[in-house]
């Protein structure tokens, strides 16, 4: 989310008075997002790296998440001691045991004892939907759809990870379309341009030096899920494979979004679908098959941007739990 800054004169070194300053964080496999918020008013951003606890491990999230939340301080030209609250969204806690560790850090790598951690799906459900009955379809480096109902009963479908699963999403295209160059070396599939194109990503001269090079030591699978931005680029080009690929990468999400429906029993309903991450820079290559899924089970539902992003969410979140008032995750 872009914010256009107040201008300085607006933003003294001390805001007076200081009332209840609270940040929000957004904090995935790729990177980490963070805004400081007084009331409805965005002060500053920052931005950091990775902070999925089951990806870097649980000090090195933590790290990340102070980092963002100190550069975003410094936009605000605040300290981190102003802050009230905290409303964290991350991948990786869904697990209590991992959630409830991984607080105990945050409190005391940030100062800052009134913390609201959630999943990172909670938060985009929220922002989504403004806490109403909805779906959110997230891709990003991985995937999970996340839905609630008018009785306030929550679901998930996917969050598996690159291996068990992440349908869909930028891991899952990147690959997809590793195997399809690598069938087209081999004549075992047609012609793509994602031949070339993966060659220069991953700084090879020959297909067939690409197998020594997406098995590196080096290469992460955030390195690897980079990739689905060529195979974005080369869907938009007119590639057939690459289009191929992201609707699948489409039907798959919207498989994922049909069984969270069917789950909630809001097949004859009318509610928001939304989408967060960045597949869905995608457009309609991606949309579109969703779409479809979605159509088959709830004829009523609607696709729709969120109403506003995971990270101000967050933020909303810990004011609420703030203010005392049911925080609906």
């Amino acid at each position: 989310m872009t914010t256009t800054q107040p201008p300085v004169d607006l933003l003294p070194r001390r805001h007076a008075p200081l009332r209840e300053l609270v940040v929000g964080v957004d904090g995935g496999g790729t990177r980490t997002r963070a805004v400081i918020l007084d009331g409805g008013r965005v002060l500053g951003e920052g931005t950091a790296g990775p902070s999925n606890p089951l990806r870097v491990g649980i000090a090195n999230g933590a790290a990340a998440i102070r980092n963002a939340i100190d550069k975003a301080c410094a936009a605000a030209l605040i300290h981190r001691g102003d802050l009230t609250a905290a409303g964290i969204g991350l991948a990786g806690v869904r697990r209590k045991d991992i959630r409830a560790r991984m607080r105990e850090v945050l409190i005391e790598a940030l100062g800052i004892q009134n913390i609201e951690l959630m999943t990172d799906g909670d938060i985009a459900l929220y922002g989504a939907t403004d806490g109403g009955p909805g779906i959110v379809v997230i891709s990003g480096t991985g995937s999970i759809c996340c839905g609630v109902n008018r009785q306030g009963r929550h679901v998930f479908a996917g969050g598996w990870g690159p291996v068990a699963g992440d349908e869909g999403s930028g891991s899952w295209i990147a690959r997809r379309a590793l195997q399809a160059v690598a069938q087209a070396s081999d004549e075992r599939g047609p012609r793509t341009a994602l031949t070339a194109v993966a060659c220069e990503y991953f700084q090879v001269n020959t297909p067939d030096d690409l197998s020594t090079a997406i098995y590196a030591p080096t290469i992460t699978n955030d390195r690897i899920a980079g990739f689905s931005k060529q195979v974005i680029e080369t869907a938009r080009a007119g590639d057939l494979v690459a289009g191929n690929i992201l609707t699948e990468a489409g039907s798959e999400l919207g498989k994922a979004a049909a069984t969270v429906i069917r789950k909630l029993k809001m097949e004859q309903e009318r509610f928001q679908v939304a989408f967060v991450g960045g597949v869905f820079a995608a457009g309609e290559l991606v949309i579109e098959p969703l779409r479809d899924e979605i159509e088959r089970v709830a004829r009523k539902a609607y696709i729709a941007a969120p109403r506003f992003s995971p990270t101000i969410a967050a933020g909303r979140l810990a004011q609420e739990h703030l203010h005392g008032l049911p925080v609906a995750v």
